[in-house]
């Protein structure tokens, strides 16, 4: 089993920042790639970010300038750091390891 763990959400005013953690632990031979996902209700969920362990990274169009994704390999972790929030960027923010395993998600709320 392998059980992926988000933290670091919550209530942040437009213009500031949160940093996102994604902890992945369980029985997988290695991790291939880590990214974050966000999906807004009742909308499709969508990419924000992509890092492999050599740190070769992706980026969604509305995330470039604004959101960095990390990783520290030896502990299975990576971490998006987001500045410049705006309101639009309120969703809840999933992590998934090797296109496969997901998350429950943690919620981010950019309002004054």
């Amino acid at each position: 089993q392998v059980q992926v763990l988000e933290s670091g959400g919550g209530l942040v005013q437009p213009g500031g920042s949160l940093r996102l953690s994604c902890e992945a632990s369980g029985d997988f031979s290695s991790i291939e790639i880590m990214a974050w996902y966000r999906q807004i209700r009742g909308e499709s969920r969508e990419m924000v970010a992509a890092i492999t362990p050599a740190g070769d990274t992706n980026y969604a169009d509305f995330a470039k300038g604004r959101f960095t994704i990390s990783t520290d390999n030896a502990k299975n972790t990576a971490y998006l750091q987001m500045d410049r929030l705006r309101p639009e960027d309120t969703s809840v923010y999933y992590c998934n390891v090797n296109f496969n395993y997901w998350g429950h998600g943690t919620q981010v709320t950019v309002s004054s």
